[in-house]
Parts: C-alpha cells; structure tokens; sequence
C-alpha cells in the first residue's frame, strides 16, 4: 500500500468503529460533556461532520480543477450544522464521513500519487496523503473526544498513531507555545513505544521535533505513541496519563502540558 492508501484504511477503520458507536447514542448520550472543552457530543460530531463537507468540497475542486471554495463557504456549512438539533448531527455526520471517504476511496493509484488539492490554509497545494493525514489527525483526536466520555481509559487507536506519529512534524511549531518556557530552552530525548521510535523534541522558538539526538539531553519522556499524540494535542490530563508515562529532567508534563494546550 502506498502512503495515500495506509492513511485512507486508516480512516476508514476510526470512521467504522465511532459511527458504530454513534448510530446506538441515545439523545441524553449527544447531550454528554465530551472530551473537548466547552462542546458536548453532538457539538464534537458536528465539527467532524462540517469538516468532512469542507475536506469533500476541496478535493472536489482538485478534481475539478477548480480552485478552493473558499471560507465564504466554509462558513455557511458551519452556519449550517450550528443550526442542526443534536440529533441532526448526529445523522449528518454519518452521512457526510460517509461520503467524504467514498470520494477518498474513489480516487485511483495514480490519482492519489499526482492529485494537489488547495486546503485553503496551507502554503501550497498538498498532495493527498498529507490531505487525508490531516484529516485522520483531526478525526482520530475528536473521536477521542467523544468516547472519552463513555470510557475514561479510551486511547488512540494503533493504525492510526501509527500513520500520525512522524505525519506532520512541522505541526509542531505551530501547536506548541513558547511563553510558558519564560526564555528557557532544552532538548528532551522522546522514546514511544507501539510503535516504538526515539526523537528529539526541542522548546525553544519555534517548538521543533527531530532525529538528531543530543549527547546529553537536558530531560527524558518515555511513552506510548498514542499517548504522545494525546499530549501534543492537549489530550492527556493528569486522569488521562498511563502510568507507563516516565519523566527525568526538563521533562516536566506539567510545563509540557501548558506548552501543548490543545486545539
């Protein structure tokens, strides 16, 4: 499989496994707190649904050689799931992932090797495996969201950590804030396991990841992948942290936690 093809799978398999969670959701589970701060269930499903609309739409545009629609439209698709009753989006976001991942699933090898599609806030047209690793980065960390709140041990699923852990690393500049570091720098040596691999993460400006080990590193951080991913999203709490997380040094998951607020 190529590059384009592990993500697809990859979202197809989040995608099965919440919709069959959310077509039994009951309208009192919709109205739950979700994992996601100030957002209830169905307000969790709506961003996704919104989202797969919006990711249709600009890869329908590719195809059609036309450009990004726009935010004009994205706003009236927000617009329009913000109206929907909490069982409106519940259906709507079945039926709009639905369609989002036939369109991905359309696409042939060689498609999905030359297809650019203008995201709307990327620099440059992005090829369609970073196009649907951005997506499975979204869905898989608010399907998190959602069965957080029925399951307090909920983890990332391990296809998917699999295909995010080293995705986008230039992220990281963007989600990590500096002011908690008040000046200070260090380099931290990141072991995961599941998969396992060793980095480098690096506070300063801008907040960086790499494979350029140092010698001495000024701290270390010893855990799960997904677990890893949860934490630069702003996903692991002190509730939600395994105990398998180690930490020496700089290292500090209170000061990580605050350089990762979330998104």
């Amino acid at each position: 499989m190529g590059n384009a093809d592990v993500v697809i799978a990859a979202l197809r398999s989040g995608y099965d496994g919440l919709a069959g969670q959310v077509s039994g959701f009951s309208d009192d589970d919709l109205a739950r707190p979700s994992g996601a701060a100030e957002w209830d269930i169905s307000q969790v499903l709506s961003h996704l649904g919104s989202g797969a609309e919006i990711g249709q739409a600009a890869i329908q545009a590719a195809l059609d050689g036309e450009p990004n629609p726009g935010p004009g439209f994205s706003q009236t698709v927000w617009d329009k799931w913000n109206a929907m009753t909490r069982r409106e989006r519940a259906d709507g976001f079945l039926a709009a992932n639905r369609a989002l991942l036939a369109l991905l699933d359309s696409l042939d090898a060689a498609t999905r090797d030359t297809l650019r599609i203008d995201m709307g806030f990327l620099p440059a047209p992005a090829d369609v495996a970073t196009a649907a690793r951005l997506r499975l980065n979204e869905f898989t960390l608010h399907s998190w969201d959602v069965r957080i709140a029925f399951d307090e041990h909920a983890t990332l699923p391990a296809d998917a950590t699999a295909a995010l852990l080293h995705g986008e690393p230039s992220l990281i500049g963007w989600i990590g804030k500096t002011d908690p570091l008040n000046g200070q720098q260090a380099v931290i040596t990141v072991t995961t396991t599941e998969p396992a691999s060793v980095f480098a993460l690096r506070l300063r400006t801008p907040v960086s990841v790499d494979f350029d080990l140092p010698g001495q590193p000024d701290g270390t951080l010893a855990l799960p992948a997904e677990a890893w991913l949860r934490l630069v999203a702003g996903r692991l709490a002190p509730r939600y942290t395994p105990a398998s997380v180690a930490t020496a040094g700089a290292a500090d998951l209170d000061l990580l936690r605050q350089v990762f607020p979330g998104y």
